[in-house]
């Protein structure tokens, strides 16, 4: 070998060996400052209290503050953009959820491919939500429900939090596959609830930590949870797909950060995240929101996002579900 291309090689080597010792050196120094959190939801709603819990659990365990920035709209779109413009450095984090995988349907001419934009760093929880009805409504199981929806087409309401909201397209999936005709009313900023409780509407597919107390306290009448098992906190509830084979509709969390993000400052988020996950105190304070937690590697939480979003797509589309 001649001695220029000696030296090539050698420089080369070199030149391997220094960006990986950056980048070890960068994932060590990791947080550097404050990292802000972005959720698109309000405060207060499940999402929001997610990220706080986490947030305070990462702020004790890597020295800096995190921190939970609030931009709702444009089914959490907007949110999901900031962090897609936000530098690749970790510093800047997106509350990842269920909502981002049905917004990638939900608009003609989104500014970013989501799966794309967006690397996956851990699931977090994961979510029913429960078909609950008015007292009013005669049925006590699914298959009642069924025949007295399809004995009553278009005379049944359906509310949701707001239009292409998981409430919403959970229903959109039971009327697909029970074949009813439900008819949807969207709530914006809540309310739907009280409706039903009022009976201005008749069912509604609500996340189980609004609902709970409604359903303990005997005001509204659960008929099933929409997850594939049954939920801890209410055992001994069916589940939809019992009586609508296939049908299953989560609630799900997790973090992701910008593409390009180092893949070290993404395996410290991971790992951390998971041992927040094992914590007995933390496991507890989710529980009481309704909510599981499930551990993954960024790569088995890109794989669910990657599902959500072929399988929501699908009823968006056969919905005609629209961004508002």
């Amino acid at each position: 070998m001649n001695r220029p291309r000696r030296q090539l090689l050698r420089l080369a080597a070199g030149a391997a060996v220094l960006s990986a010792a950056s980048r070890f050196a960068w994932a060590q120094t990791y947080p550097a400052r404050p990292v802000r959190i972005i959720v698109g939801v309000p405060a207060g709603s499940g999402p929001d209290v997610t990220a706080r819990l986490i947030g305070q659990w990462l702020s004790e365990r890597l020295g800096q503050p995190f921190i939970v920035e609030n931009r709702p709209g444009g089914a959490s779109h907007i949110a999901a953009e900031a962090v897609v413009r936000a530098p690749s450095d970790g510093h800047t984090l997106l509350l990842v959820s269920s909502a981002h995988a049905i917004g990638a349907t939900l608009f003609d001419k989104p500014n970013f491919n989501f799966i794309r934009d967006i690397a996956p760093v851990a699931s977090i929880t994961r979510g029913a939500l429960v078909m609950e009805v008015n007292l009013s409504v005669p049925a006590k199981t699914i298959p009642e429900f069924i025949a007295y929806a399809k004995a009553h087409p278009g005379k049944l309401n359906f509310a949701s939090t707001s239009n292409g909201a998981a409430s919403h397209v959970a229903g959109e999936l039971f009327k697909m596959m029970a074949g009813v005709n439900l008819v949807h009313v969207p709530y914006r900023g809540g309310g739907g609830l009280n409706d039903l409780l009022a009976g201005q509407i008749q069912v509604m597919f609500d996340p189980l930590g609004s609902s709970i107390e409604a359903i303990r306290t005997g005001k509204v009448r659960a008929l099933a949870v929409t997850t594939a098992g049954p939920s801890e906190a209410l055992p001994n509830l069916p589940t939809v797909g019992q009586f609508v084979p296939g049908y299953e509709a989560s609630l799900w969390n997790g973090v992701g950060a910008p593409k390009g993000t180092p893949a070290e400052i993404i395996d410290t988020l991971n790992k951390e995240i998971n041992a927040a996950l094992a914590d007995p105190k933390l496991k507890a304070k989710f529980a009481n929101l309704g909510y599981t937690l499930v551990a993954s590697s960024p790569t088995e939480f890109g794989k669910l996002i990657a599902e959500e979003t072929e399988k929501w797509a699908k009823v968006v589309k056969f919905a005609g579900v629209k961004a508002e």
